[in-house]
């Protein structure tokens, strides 16, 4: 283990294409709450239940950045890890998310740069196996010759 970096934290230098991490998280109403509070993102369709009824998705959704930030979890604590730095991240909606839904969030190492430290990753969301977000993520990940 390296001493500048906590365990689970991988660095460049032992990053392959194709390495897969993924978390699995219950979508919560107080999260939904939380992350109106802290983003200011107080729109109806994620808090008012009569309101979001009337809507095109028929009820109550997450907000599409808070399921965006299930990626960014596993990349600042799986993969790389602590002491990654994102560059860009794209996104697609696909599908809504609801209070209490499952939400799977996976990264996969597509390309690498081992001397600029950049990682391309495919990003996904899903429920029950169907993608509700993907997209592509650039980071810079640690490294042994700087700790």
């Amino acid at each position: 283990m390296l001493d500048n970096f906590p365990r689970g934290t991988i660095c460049i230098e032992d990053i392959e294409i194709g390495m897969t991490r993924h978390l699995v998280k219950e979508v919560t109403d107080r999260d939904i709450e939380l992350f109106a509070e802290v983003s200011t993102d107080h729109n109806p369709v994620h808090l008012d239940d009569a309101y979001a009824q009337d809507t095109i998705f028929e009820g109550r959704i997450a907000h599409g950045m808070l399921t965006a930030g299930l990626i960014s979890a596993v990349i600042g604590e799986q993969l790389p890890g602590h002491g990654t730095v994102y560059l860009g991240q794209t996104l697609k909606f696909l599908a809504p998310v609801r209070p209490g839904d499952i939400v799977r969030a996976e990264v996969r190492v597509t390309d690498m740069d081992i001397a600029k430290r950049k990682v391309v990753m495919v990003t996904e969301c899903s429920i029950d196996g169907k993608p509700v977000l993907k997209g592509e993520a650039v980071v810079l990940a640690p490294s042994r010759k700087f700790d």
